[in-house]
């Protein structure tokens, strides 16, 4: 069984956890671009791009959480019994909201890595719940805590839902529904994500997620392209987004520029990819 696969089971074991359960559930990360990648191709979608990348291997699940979630922490309840049914032990050092189930050798590196994470941090001001930089703690606690990522303004903007059929683990056909953040909460996240990591050795200098930037922009319907500009103008003023700028500016302005150069050393590159036109809707998306 592939790595998607195993994902696969792991996110319906949990769907099924949480069925009669009042607890959305946002897929993001590498997971949430392969099932958005799938829904195109199901649906034989007319893309911005012709030439796409094969989709990469991830064990990691990032699931976002509401903020509303999160303010009433009794609703985050069965998703922290399912974790635990499931057999996730909370990471240490992350607590709460990093968790991993190990592999069939009870290799943790082998086994499925759920982070748990919510957007910007503006609805808890003036709240009960604490936050800081790393983490979400909703009060009263129930054991689960999310990591804010302040760059996903639009998390529950045009969010669309897509069926998750397959298999459990113990083999039982199974199907549920998940949300997928719209592709431009998306795109602003991976903008960020890059920059954090595009000289860090350790996380492959963010080649990832570059080639996941050229996997979103290119999976663009024409629609959905007419959304991000109109979402970018709703945002425009607000500090994420002119940082997105300034991003694009100092990593996408040219076909030598830093960006571009660790899109180019992805495994998964190839020479067909129409990088030009990948530049230039990241530099109309995000103008300087």
């Amino acid at each position: 069984m592939n790595e998607m696969m195993t994902l696969k089971s792991a996110l319906l074991d949990l769907l099924k956890e949480l069925e009669g359960t009042n607890t959305p559930l946002i897929v993001g990360g590498g997971y949430g671009i392969y099932l958005r990648y799938l829904l195109i191709q199901e649906e034989r979608r007319q893309t911005l791009f012709k030439e796409l990348p094969e989709t990469r291997s991830t064990n990691d699940l990032d699931l976002f959480i509401r903020a509303e979630l999160l303010l009433d922490s009794a609703q985050l309840k069965p998703l922290r019994k399912a974790m635990t049914k499931l057999g996730y032990a909370v990471i240490k050092g992350s607590e709460y909201y990093q968790f991993v189930r190990p592999g069939p050798s009870g290799d943790p590196e082998r086994g499925i890595k759920i982070d748990v994470l919510t957007g910007s941090t503006k609805p808890f001001e003036g709240t009960q719940v604490k936050f800081d930089e790393r983490r979400v703690r909703p009060k009263p606690s129930v054991d689960l805590h999310a990591h804010p990522c302040e760059e996903a303004i639009t998390l529950t903007e045009g969010t669309t839902t897509r069926i998750v059929r397959g298999l459990l683990r113990d083999g039982t056909p199974y199907e549920s529904q998940v949300l997928l953040p719209h592709p431009f909460t998306f795109v602003t996240m991976k903008l960020f994500a890059l920059r954090d990591r595009i000289n860090d050795a350790g996380k492959d200098f963010g080649r990832h997620h570059a080639l996941d930037l050229y996997t979103v922009i290119g999976t663009l319907s024409a629609r959905e392209w007419d959304e991000c500009l109109r979402l970018r103008s709703q945002h425009q003023i607000d500090p994420i987004l002119i940082e997105c700028a300034r991003i694009v500016t100092d990593l996408f302005s040219g076909p030598d520029s830093l960006g571009t150069i660790r899109l180019r050393e992805n495994a998964y590159f190839r020479s067909a990819f129409e990088v030009g036109e990948f530049l230039a809707a990241l530099r109309e998306l995000f103008p300087p």
